[in-house]
């Protein structure tokens, strides 16, 4: 059973295994740097659909179904997903998933969904409940831009602070068999530093990422030196600096282990990405088509995973109100 350590901080006694995972991305994240770790790489934006959300929620539908095949198992084989994604009322995942008729628990943390889902999917099992469970989140670049920011055709100038949401979907489905595992983890307190410019989200998110390191590892009487990585889901470069800095300033140095998603999926220089990647599907393609694979092949042994989201709505930033964030952690070893 979870043992608790502090609030919402929490352990396993019996670590939740990895059974399968899939990742799926789009044309321009399959021409940057982890092109070779994805599963598939769609380079019809549309994926064959009439609009990006239904392309969309193809993308997750597909990187479920891939994680299925995988390991020759049956949508009946799983007792429960935990899915989420960035679109309004997350129809990205309902309208996605709802061929499959497994058992539904939409979930909503912004860019933070896939460690939401996978802390979610890890409790249930732990808890006796279900005997296998998914996690999957997904996000499309003209989707959130359309929904947050512009129409594409307006053209608008992006900012240097701005980030590329990746057109990405990745599933993890958990049960009692696999080489890696979940060990615990750390639900994220909201944290907002007041920041209102949705150009400049990394700042926004490194404060509540770090909250959330520090708690972790405090918990845990743990230090960076015991983590291969200490993996951001997508700070960007603005972001990934400014966590390093805070997490400093307490004593923690985490400069040689942290590697983030936003930053890790896109050559910024060639692909003119500003300061990175973003999106739920940029930390679920990464962790599922980069960092998995390492944990099965015995490369790395020991990270930890804390998916950052900026929890801003087209209302909340119209009438001026700042940009909350939060950041959950999901400790995955072997």
């Amino acid at each position: 059973m979870a043992r608790y350590l502090s609030q919402g901080v929490f352990l396993l006694d019996t670590p939740v295994k990895i059974e399968s995972y899939a990742a799926v991305v789009g044309e321009k994240e399959g021409k940057g740097p982890l092109a070779e770790c994805f599963d598939e790489i769609i380079n019809d934006s549309h994926f064959g659909q009439n609009t990006w959300e239904q392309a969309e929620s193809k993308f997750q539908l597909e990187a479920v179904s891939l994680a299925v095949r995988k390991k020759n198992l049956t949508k009946e084989d799983i007792d429960v997903i935990c899915a989420g994604d960035l679109i309004n009322q997350c129809t990205g995942s309902s309208y996605g998933l709802r061929e499959l008729e497994i058992p539904f628990l939409g979930m909503y943390g912004a860019c933070s969904t896939m460690a939401e889902g996978l802390l979610t999917a890890s409790i249930l099992m732990d808890s006796g409940a279900v005997k296998r469970s998914c996690a999957v989140t997904s996000s499309h670049f003209s989707t959130a831009e359309r929904q947050f920011r512009a129409p594409l055709s307006y053209g608008g100038q992006r900012t240097p602070t701005s980030q590329w949401t990746c057109t990405a979907s990745g599933a993890v489905i958990l049960s009692g068999n696999g080489e890696s595992a979940i060990i615990g983890g750390c639900i994220g307190k909201i944290a907002d530093m007041g920041i209102n410019d949705i150009t400049n989200m990394g700042s926004a998110m490194a404060p509540a990422a770090a909250a959330t390191i520090q708690r972790y590892l405090e918990a845990t009487a743990t230090s960076p030196e015991n983590y291969d990585f200490i993996v951001t889901g997508d700070l960007g470069k603005v972001g990934s600096t400014l966590l390093v800095e805070l997490l400093q300033k307490q004593g923690i140095d985490i400069s040689e282990k942290h590697k983030d998603c936003g930053m890790l999926i896109f050559d910024n220089e060639t692909q003119d990405t500003h300061c990175g990647g973003s999106g739920c599907g940029c930390s679920a393609s990464v962790l599922c088509g980069h960092f998995l694979p390492m944990l099965e092949k015995n490369e790395i042994k020991n990270m930890l995973f804390i998916a950052t989201g900026a929890l801003m709505s087209t209302m909340s930033v119209q009438q001026g109100e700042s940009i909350p964030a939060v950041a959950h952690l999901v400790h995955i070893g072997r």
